[in-house]
């Protein structure tokens, strides 16, 4: 993998690699997988500690899976082993209110039995998934894994990128990929900059344990300071995603379980019974950063190295998912035409098919996010019919399943289920 004499050769590169993907969370390993089952090379740099996500204990992360999200986990295939940790999402019911008060009389029903398929989606534990992708990748004799390792810099040369670790090392590559989070050191070093504003919010995560059985139902109770999410975990269980707004998310952050659940309770109500927590709390600031250019000369950019958008409806990671399909299916048709997977007219094909869908759908929540975070009644009154007469036309409402299930517009294999 050692190659000190990189740079002397670069006229005829010589490459350790043919991808090197920076970042380790969910989206790189998705993309090492994608691209190692179709014959490419990967390295994959992480800077955190070999398996130090995959524990035994719930540590309170999830995330909710679009149908097209799990179609991909199966083509890459580490799906059968994830099938029975995950919770099906059967319904998605959305309501307006304040806390203490319930729903508002309007409200979006989503049922699963809607569509051609359900469920609508499912919700997993960050630790199964995680776990899944690392005995994943270590059984590829085609993805090498470098843990607690970080890109330090990068260079452009004839034929390939030259990459700078963190050990001291320089590999080169055909292609380098930025899945390296919202401050992207990738995209950085790149000259890609980047646009967005803070929602003066912070997300209070949390697991918590009901008296009552959820039935597969997932709930999103937008209230003035920020949405709650209540979505469904296996056994009687459930993640919750509470925005609040920042100095509200401090001072209950601040306060002990107990008191916790006592500010959570009128918010969340008791239709599921008593609750109590299943697991630590943590918290994170919301805001939204759109990358200019997802690609460069040698450049891709996937996830939140992209678009960092709000949590409402969970898309974050099937965002990232899509650009993994996307992604992958362009590289490998390109390396099998013969093409130089690198250059940029190839990347651009990628960037041509994410780069407006994803931008349409970060602006899109958050102009949800604006419109319900807040309480003039006016704006109340609208939104409340808006989501009536939406409950009130099946196929419009469909057309927002299929949405939220990633199963709209020009689908890559991947999401299909198909492999590369």
């Amino acid at each position: 993998m050692d190659n000190p004499a990189c740079r002397a050769i670069v006229s005829r590169m010589k490459h350790d690699t043919d991808i090197l993907i920076a970042g380790g969370g969910l989206n790189g390993p998705a993309l090492a997988l994608a691209l190692a089952s179709a014959g490419l090379s990967v390295t994959l740099v992480d800077a955190a500690p070999a398996r130090e996500r995959a524990t035994e204990a719930f540590d309170g992360r999830a995330y909710a899976l679009a149908v097209a999200s799990q179609k991909l986990l199966a083509a890459i295939g580490i799906w059968d082993g994830l099938s029975e940790q995950a919770q099906p999402m059967m319904e998605v019911k959305a309501s307006d209110g304040h806390a203490g008060e319930g729903a508002a009389p309007f409200f979006l029903h989503f049922d699963a039995r809607e569509l051609d398929q359900a469920p609508v989606g499912y919700m997993l534990e960050d630790r199964f998934l995680y776990r899944a992708f690392i005995d994943a990748m270590e059984a590829s004799d085609r993805i090498t894994l470098l843990h607690e390792t970080q890109v330090t810099g990068q260079r452009i040369e004839p034929g390939g990128v030259v990459v700078s670790l963190s050990d001291g090392r320089e590999l080169c590559a055909k292609l380098l990929v930025g899945a390296d989070g919202r401050r992207s050191g990738v995209a950085e070093r790149a000259g890609i900059t980047r646009e967005g504003w803070d929602y003066g919010q912070t997300a209070l995560v949390a697991a918590i344990a009901h008296e009552k059985p959820h039935h597969g139902i997932a709930h999103q109770f937008f209230m003035p300071t920020g949405p709650l999410a209540i979505l469904p975990l296996k056994g009687n269980r459930s993640s919750i995603v509470w925005s609040e707004t920042n100095e509200n998310a401090r001072t209950i952050a601040a306060l002990d379980d107990e008191d916790f659940l006592a500010v959570l309770r009128p918010r969340f109500g008791d239709f599921l019974g008593e609750i109590e927590l299943a697991g630590p709390r943590f918290s994170y600031p919301l805001n939204l950063t759109l990358a200019k250019s997802y690609v460069a000369p040698r450049i891709a950019l996937v996830g939140d190295a992209a678009h960092g958008v709000h949590p409402i409806a969970g898309q974050g990671l099937n965002l990232g998912l899509r650009d993994v399909a996307a992604l992958g299916e362009i590289l490998v048709e390109a390396q099998r035409r013969g093409e130089d997977i690198g250059a940029l007219d190839v990347l651009e094909r990628y960037q041509g098919w994410r780069r407006f869908d994803s931008t349409s759908l970060a602006l899109g929540m958050d102009t949800v996010n604006k419109l319900f975070s807040n309480d003039n009644p006016l704006l109340r009154a609208g939104r409340d019919l808006g989501m009536g007469i939406v409950q009130a036309m099946p196929g419009l409402r469909r057309g927002f399943m299929r949405q939220a299930a990633g199963l709209s517009g020009p689908l890559p294999r991947l999401l299909q289920g198909r492999a590369l």
